[in-house]
């Protein structure tokens, strides 16, 4: 069932969607070579408590970390551990938080360091084709218009893989609530989007096949070919004729940026359609 919000329900969550914000701003300021991907989450975790919130992925069907850190071919869900973050990794950090009775759920993909143009050029239309999705979420479009506009942008312009197992969704009180929001579809298809939706968008997006599996852990999605992916979310609120993002970039770029370890040359090409 789609769950839509009130306008004050929706500035609630807001402040959730935020407190992910802060989050990652947070650990892009110390994201580094030579740190393990567990320190990362230790730090998270902290600030998210300390700042009145919950891990909402902590225990979520058991899984056990606070943070969801993707690193290079892993596409999502990644387990934080002893890996020791090198330069040219590419780091997608994807976590939840609970505060006030809302979800807020959202992602980033990062850079250490010196990189190919071709690893630039695939993180920077990959965000792109996150706000090319985002426009779509209006009301009366449905959700085969978001999911066709971000595959046309990555697939169609540019030959990446579209992941298709994994997909967004409604986000609210609960952390997946309707309707999913896959990265592919027909425009015109799929469920009609109601104004007070608040939907995760996330294109998951490879640099070669589509196709992925499963690692031992349980949890953790890689590229079957072992080339890199590539994650980034927004939490939006459909509404009439502009869609509302509720997240917020500007603090974890602003941080980027500041971090001499962290690799953003792309941003001097990026469209935010």
């Amino acid at each position: 069932m789609s769950l839509y919000k009130t306008n004050e329900e929706v500035e609630i969550q807001r402040e959730s969607c935020l407190m992910v914000s802060a989050t990652i701003t947070e650990v892009a300021k110390i994201l580094k070579p030579g740190i393990t991907t567990l320190s990362l989450d230790t730090m998270a975790e902290t600030f998210i408590r300390d700042n009145g919130g919950i891990p909402s992925c902590k225990g979520y069907h058991g899984y056990p970390y606070s943070l969801c850190i993707s690193v290079n071919e892993q596409v999502v869900h990644g387990f934080p551990g002893t890996y020791v973050l090198k330069e040219g990794d590419i780091v997608s950090i994807d976590t939840v938080v609970y505060k006030n009775g809302f979800h807020g759920d959202h992602a980033y993909t990062f850079i250490l360091g010196e990189t190919s143009p071709e690893i630039l050029d695939f993180v920077r239309i990959t965000k792109e084709s996150l706000y090319v999705g985002i426009k779509q979420a209006v009301t009366g479009n449905r959700t085969g218009d978001i999911g066709y506009a971000i595959e046309n942008y990555t697939n169609g312009k540019y030959g990446y893989g579209v992941v298709r197992e994994m997909v967004g969704h409604g986000v609210g009180r609960e952390m997946h609530e309707d309707p999913q929001i896959p990265n592919y579809g027909r425009r015109g298809s799929g469920k009609k989007l109601m104004e007070n939706m608040v939907l995760a968008i996330e294109p998951m997006i490879t640099m070669g096949s589509r196709e992925i599996y499963t690692l031992e852990d349980g949890w953790t999605i890689s590229t079957q070919d072992g080339l890199p992916a590539v994650h980034f979310e927004h939490n939006v609120c459909v509404k009439k004729g502009t869609p509302e993002i509720l997240s917020d970039f500007r603090p974890i770029e602003a941080a980027e940026k500041a971090n001499a370890n962290l690799n953003s040359s792309y941003y001097e090409v990026l469209v935010e359609n």
